[in-house]
């Protein structure tokens, strides 16, 4: 029998003392968007921690939440020894704020853990406190990233369709613009509204990001009747290897690289940019979309 859900999280936050920010402006705008990629290895979590990072340093209150079910790494890539995890909020009834962290250059993150593979496996009472809690963050921040699994899985491709916005980062790689492709093609088949900015990352010349990008727009024009808005491309900077090693995100150990440089630029792009035609729903959006796909 299916639980009233209304009834089950009253049930759920009885309990549950009034703990972190009293959040009093209500007509704040919170934008969801979600970091996507058609295949590993092309920089996604690197990318979402410096974008995140850039998006800070220009006065945004930004949450970078990890949710790349199975393989969350947006702490060890900032050095960090997470206290609590996503499933310590849930299995311990943590409150959003317990779990969220500070990391590099004070940004607050939520991590994903290595022992929570199933968001969307998780008893319906378990789904909602989760659901519950990230919903405190609308209005609190003004950014929310939340870094997915590349590819596909289930509970990406639902965060994907749930968000105000994706941003979907490819290399050159024929590889990985082919997977690129692959995911446009699916996210637009379930919603042909959703919204997407492409990065083009590791290019070796502004030349070659213009062309890569460029020809990826027309494919999706041409075959799928969509338009895809091209955000940027990065450079393929061996700073970022180094900072990678050094697990100090690379906007901050090398502020001057390449790499760096362009992640301020399209962190102004994104602020800068309109956003009337998106309507963020914010992080309540995210959560009635996300339960609305579960029923």
């Amino acid at each position: 029998m299916k639980l009233d859900q209304a009834h089950l999280l009253r049930q759920l936050t009885k309990a549950i003392p009034n703990k972190g920010p009293k959040i009093t402006s209500k007509s704040k705008t919170t934008r969801v968007v979600t970091i996507a990629s058609g295949k590993g290895g092309v920089g996604k979590s690197n990318f979402a921690i410096n974008f995140a990072l850039s998006l800070s340093a220009l006065g945004k209150k930004v949450v970078l939440i990890d949710l790349d079910i199975g393989m969350a790494n947006i702490d060890i890539l900032m050095g960090m020894n997470s206290k609590y995890h996503l499933l310590d909020m849930i299995e311990k009834r943590k409150s959003i704020w317990d779990v969220l962290e500070k990391g590099a250059g004070q940004l607050e993150y939520l991590s994903g853990g290595t022992g929570f593979n199933h968001l969307f496996q998780l008893h319906e009472d378990e789904r909602q406190y989760f659901f519950h809690e990230l919903e405190k963050l609308h209005g609190y921040a003004d950014i929310i990233l939340i870094d997915t699994g590349a590819g596909l899985t289930k509970e990406s491709q639902q965060c994907h369709l749930s968000a105000d916005e994706v941003i979907l980062l490819t290399t050159p790689e024929p590889t990985s613009i082919s997977d690129a492709y692959s995911v446009v093609k699916i996210l637009h088949s379930e919603n042909p509204a959703i919204s997407f900015q492409l990065v083009v990352n590791r290019v070796k010349h502004a030349k070659e990001g213009v062309q890569v990008a460029s020809k990826f727009k027309m494919v999706v024009q041409s075959f799928l009747d969509k338009e895809i808005k091209i955000f940027g491309a990065i450079p393929d900077d061996s700073h970022v290897v180094q900072a990678v090693l050094k697990q100090v995100p690379f906007s901050i150990a090398y502020p001057r690289s390449a790499a760096a440089v362009m992640m301020k630029k399209l962190a102004e792009r994104f602020v800068s940019g309109k956003t009337e035609e998106i309507s963020p729903g914010g992080m309540k959006g995210f959560i009635r979309k996300l339960t609305r796909i579960l029923e």
